[in-house]
């Protein structure tokens, strides 16, 4: 849960915000550029810090862990995809997808290796991986960053403006991977975007202005497709992320 998030550094960036986000469900957060979005998803990410209140991700509060807990925390359970892809150049799809992994004691170098392959596999890439990011399309570019942040294995994958600097067919081609990680395995997607169309494939929509969270809305569609529909939203979550 998120109360009273305020960033005061120089301008208080989101006032009041109290939400609650289910194990398995898909949100998406929007509203006009200045309305708090990013700065949301990355303290709900452990990316950042607020000036007042609170983050809890499956009852862990945010606020008591120093940098290396909260370091240690994305890396086990979080993934961010971000709206650049941020490949390493130098690097091939293959280790571009292990770097992140490299860094924990408790998955060894090999582990890694088979856990990228299995996750470029999933998302279609498995013939990619001894390519350098430059020679991929910018669609396939941001799947592989979705395959970097997957495969840890994270339990809630974290997305701003995913298809922001996509085409509309490689945009539509990550939003079926979301579908598919959200629909097939339960995946907790919290994503957010400019483009109200995905925003409508997600379960709930939360709409943000200056700061504030102005309206929620269900979109019973996407809630059926994932099988978790009812009137009132998500139902029989299998455990709460922050409660």
């Amino acid at each position: 849960m998120v109360r009273d998030l305020g960033d005061e550094v120089k301008t208080r960036i989101l006032h009041g915000i109290d939400l609650t986000i289910a194990a398995g469900e898909f949100v998406s957060v929007t509203g006009p550029s200045g309305s708090g979005k990013s700065t949301l998803l990355y303290l709900l990410a452990a990316l950042d810090r607020p000036t007042a209140g609170d983050v809890l991700i499956e009852g862990v509060s945010l606020g008591g862990l120093d940098d290396v807990e909260r370091g240690a925390l994305r890396g086990e359970r979080l993934g961010f995809v971000f709206q650049f892809h941020f490949l390493l150049p130098e690097f091939t799809v293959l280790e571009n997808v292990m770097v992140p992994m490299l860094r924990r004691r408790d998955i060894t170098r090999a582990d890694a290796a088979a856990r990228a392959r299995a996750v470029l596999t999933q998302l279609g890439l498995g013939e990619l991986g001894s390519r350098r990011p430059t020679q991929l399309s910018g669609g396939q570019q941001q799947r592989v960053s979705i395959a970097r942040a997957l495969a840890h294995r994270p339990r809630i994958l974290f997305a701003d403006e995913p298809t922001g600097n996509l085409d509309s067919a490689a945009a539509l081609g990550v939003m079926d991977t979301f579908d598919r990680l959200h629909r097939d395995q339960g995946m907790t997607i919290v994503m957010v975007t400019h483009e109200p169309s995905y925003a409508r494939r997600a379960q709930r929509e939360i709409r943000l202005r200056d700061g504030r969270i102005v309206d929620e809305l269900h979109h019973a569609a996407a809630a059926a497709v994932a099988g978790l529909a009812s009137p009132g939203g998500v139902v029989a979550p299998a455990a709460p992320i922050a409660q």
